[in-house]
């Protein structure tokens, strides 16, 4: 059994805050630049190079990639052989979010209540956190800031299993439609298939934590993704809405098994500002 004391885990989340929101991964940065050489609008290839632009800016004066430096998601692998000691772990998160986003000037947008008071809480806490528990002896972290315009444009929607695959295509460029330049494209868009309700928002948000430059390891879901990133490509939307065929720069399927009666579809949409860093401790 190993032992790491909560307090360590403070300054790494707050470096992962920060360097979430300064820097963008290099893999973004590639589709981009790859989606430009194919991009058919003039206003679209502006548009790109204004963002790879944008990316080196905030990278070289340490700036927030964005505005909206997002809700403070974060991924916790929890090695089943780890002892965690010295407090509250939650807590300990929090703290690392505090730090990060009060240290590294990143905006605050966590408001205490959803509805009627909606008083901002002024650190950027709570932060949303999920915890799976896995072999070893290692704590994984990622941290993913996901920003409000393109959370907005997400669903998830309870087909039926006679809607078949060409149902669930369907939804998903439907939805992307609807979103038009809202997100903030190109996207990222996630898909989560499967479990139950609450299971297949959550698989469509993990699975924006893939890099762009991999494949979905199984090919009957990598034929689908390619499928959708055609159509959504091909609605003409455009980056930042103002048209061109660089809508996406992605599509991410992760599925689970299902009650023989469901077939939650979620969609979770990801703005160009793909963030999200990890460390192990």
């Amino acid at each position: 059994m190993r032992q790491i004391d909560v307090k360590e885990i403070i300054p790494v989340i707050r470096k992962l805050c920060i360097d979430a929101n300064y820097y963008i991964g290099e893999d973004v940065i590639k589709k981009i630049k790859e989606f430009y050489e194919k991009e058919e609008s003039e206003t679209g290839k502006e548009v790109l190079s204004i963002l790879l632009e944008n990316y080196e800016l905030s990278a070289k004066e340490k700036m927030p990639i964005c505005q909206d430096t997002g809700v403070a998601v974060v991924f916790i692998e929890l090695g089943q052989d780890v002892h965690l000691v010295g407090g509250d772990f939650v807590e300990a998160i929090n703290e690392g979010v505090r730090q990060g986003y009060e240290d590294g000037y990143l905006r605050k947008s966590m408001v205490d209540d959803p509805i009627i008071e909606r008083k901002n809480t002024k650190d950027n806490t709570p932060a949303l956190i999920y915890t799976d528990i896995v072999p070893g002896d290692k704590l994984k972290i990622t941290i993913a800031p996901k920003g409000g315009g393109s959370e907005n444009m997400s669903e998830v929607k309870m087909m039926k299993a006679a809607d078949g695959i060409e149902g669930v295509v369907d939804f998903v460029v439907d939805r992307i439609s609807r979103s038009g330049g809202n997100p903030c494209p190109p996207i990222v868009v996630g898909i989560g298939l499967g479990g139950n309700f609450e299971q297949s928002a959550l698989l469509s948000k993990k699975s924006l934590l893939r890099s762009l430059d991999e494949k979905n390891p199984d090919p009957k879901w990598a034929k689908v993704e390619e499928e959708i990133l055609e159509k959504v490509n091909n609605l003409g939307i455009g980056p930042q809405g103002l048209g061109g065929r660089t809508t996406a720069l992605g599509v991410f399927i992760l599925s689970k098994p299902c009650h023989i009666a469901s077939m939650p579809v979620a969609v979770n949409v990801q703005c160009h500002a793909a963030r999200h860093k990890s460390a192990v401790i």
